[in-house]
């Protein structure tokens, strides 16, 4: 099983873009958050979160073409370079269009918190505080709403997977703020909200 750093240094080989790198940072949060609660392997979930988009600056795949570019051609490499089957799984189970239904408790997860965790940033970055660290479920729920914001966001993929993973959307919602606020610095989130305003 590959380490996360070498997992980190693959993200970085493909990836260019900043904000690509903090959403797969994001998702990983999230991701390890969920295999604490349910007392599952945090490596290799989170090795699975953070590798999940590696890919798709190179290949971005407008056709979602299963067989082919993001994230095929990851789950190529990730082969080539001795990565578990599970992982490889999870990751291609996370785009709908590779026809890999999701089976593992890891699979409904990463599903579950790939576009939330960008949703989530979204509506950090729109707040006066630029700060997840006074994000309020209530406050993510209303912009769920008005499909003009975050439009790239797949508002159905939101909710299947809170469905998918047998919990209610609100409590999905605060699970992944709460992770994404332990990792408010590493992911650019803190803001300029007071380091007092965490554990209001």
């Amino acid at each position: 099983m590959p380490t996360r750093e070498q997992a980190w240094q693959l993200v970085c080989e493909y990836t260019q873009s900043e904000s690509l790198r903090k959403h797969m940072l994001a998702v990983e949060a999230c991701v390890r958050a969920y295999a604490q609660k349910f007392g599952a392997d945090q490596e290799s979930w989170g090795v699975a979160a953070l590798l999940h988009d590696f890919d798709y600056e190179r290949w971005p795949n407008a056709e979602h073409a299963p067989d082919r570019e993001h994230p095929a051609e990851g789950a190529r490499i990730l082969r080539e370079r001795g990565y578990p089957e599970e992982i490889i799984r999870a990751i291609l189970s996370h785009a709908d269009y590779c026809n890999v239904p999701r089976q593992s408790r890891l699979e409904h997860v990463l599903f579950a918190c790939d576009e939330l965790a960008g949703f989530l940033t979204a509506c950090t970055y729109v707040r006066p505080s630029k700060s997840i660290l006074d994000l309020e479920v209530d406050s993510v729920k209303k912009r769920l709403k008005d499909k003009a914001f975050a439009r790239g966001v797949s508002r159905e993929d939101v909710r299947k997977g809170a469905e998918e993973l047998g919990v209610p959307i609100e409590e999905h919602i605060a699970f992944c703020i709460a992770a994404l606020r332990e990792n408010a610095d590493a992911l650019g989130l803190r803001g300029n909200a007071p380091a007092a305003a965490q554990s209001a």
